[in-house]
């Protein structure tokens, strides 16, 4: 099996095989979360114009998601996992949720068109998708760390990356050399100084948690839709 690392929407271009998209900031934390409060169905789309056609057709849905990293007017929710756990589970069970991200999302729907199969990653989902992984043996994988926006390096995605990777028995890991390079940067740093609301300071507690799920999360075209789903 070989397992490359790659980084950005250019990185996505080139991935073959099994991709993995890693969005640990904050998009692929958010999304086992909400499957974890209950909710029955993650769709994934491109523009919160294409979300609120889709809740016109279904005014039930759950709309999630950011653009460079604001809460969009109009939408139930921002991209925060903090927000999602102090809603609790009463407020998701048996939910349908639109989500879209200025990064993940975006990653995930453009590996759609390179890849044999997708997954999303991020700290709280690597055993989980390592474990699927190696039950698949793909001939190759290759796990893409999504960045900033797709464009700017993101370190809590490149070590992810690297630790499912690590996982894989394809490349060293050093989780304290992580935290050290993760923490001290600015995409935590903009959280922690806590001066805008839509960067919580709780959201890399949450995100920086590895292993917290048993299941992995795939990608796939449905009926001329692009949904999140669970494999075990």
């Amino acid at each position: 099996m070989e397992v490359t690392l790659h980084s950005l929407i250019e990185g996505v271009h080139c991935a073959r095989g099994l991709v993995v998209v890693v969005d640990v900031y904050r998009a692929f934390t958010c999304t086992p979360l909400l499957y974890a409060m209950g909710i029955v169905e993650d769709i994934l789309v491109s523009t919160p114009e294409e979300a609120f056609r889709l809740r016109d057709q279904d005014p039930d849905l759950l709309l999630v998601g950011e653009v460079e990293g604001k809460p969009i007017q109009g939408f139930d929710l921002g991209n925060s996992p903090s927000q999602i756990l102090r809603l609790g589970s009463s407020f998701f069970e048996g939910k349908r949720v639109v989500q879209r991200t200025s990064s993940g999302v975006q990653g995930a729907l453009a590996a759609l068109e390179v890849a044999d199969e997708v997954l999303v990653g991020s700290y709280t989902l690597a055993r989980a998708t390592a474990r699927y992984i190696l039950s698949r043996r793909p001939p190759r994988v290759s796990i893409v760390a999504m960045g900033w926006s797709l464009r700017i390096i993101a370190p809590e995605d490149e070590w992810c990356a690297r630790y499912i990777a690590h996982l894989l028995g394809a490349s060293p890991y050093d989780h304290h050399q992580a935290l050290r390079e993760i923490l001290f940067h600015g995409t935590t740093q903009k959280f922690l100084r806590g001066q805008r609301s839509y960067f919580p300071p709780e959201d890399p507690v949450l995100c920086l948690q590895r292993d917290i799920f048993d299941f992995a999360l795939g990608v796939r075209r449905e009926e001329n839709r692009v949904k999140v789903f669970k494999v075990s």
